[in-house]
């Protein structure tokens, strides 16, 4: 599974989707997903891939993790990985 459909998979589950219903370009408030879900889909992704995402929950807009589509999420995930190898 790559970094786009295990991320996807998180999202998905979060919002009670199967992964197909998921589209890249979805917002997560499209996708249902509330200021919660969003905490728990960055701490699933975090342990997925074993990362830090640099995002504070209390000031979304404060972090430089953009979080405003699925793609932005997958993106954001690449760069990270590529920054810890």
């Amino acid at each position: 599974m790559n970094i786009k459909e295990q991320v996807i998979a998180i999202i998905a589950e979060q919002a009670v989707l199967e992964p197909n219903d998921v589209a890249i370009d979805n917002t997560l408030q499209e996708l249902g997903i509330d200021s919660l879900g969003l905490v728990e889909s960055i701490f699933a992704i975090e342990e997925a891939f074993d990362i830090q995402v640099p995002f504070n929950a209390n000031k979304p807009g404060d972090s430089d993790f953009d979080i405003s589509t699925v793609a932005s999420i997958i993106s954001g995930i690449e760069r990270l990985r590529a920054e810890q190898h």
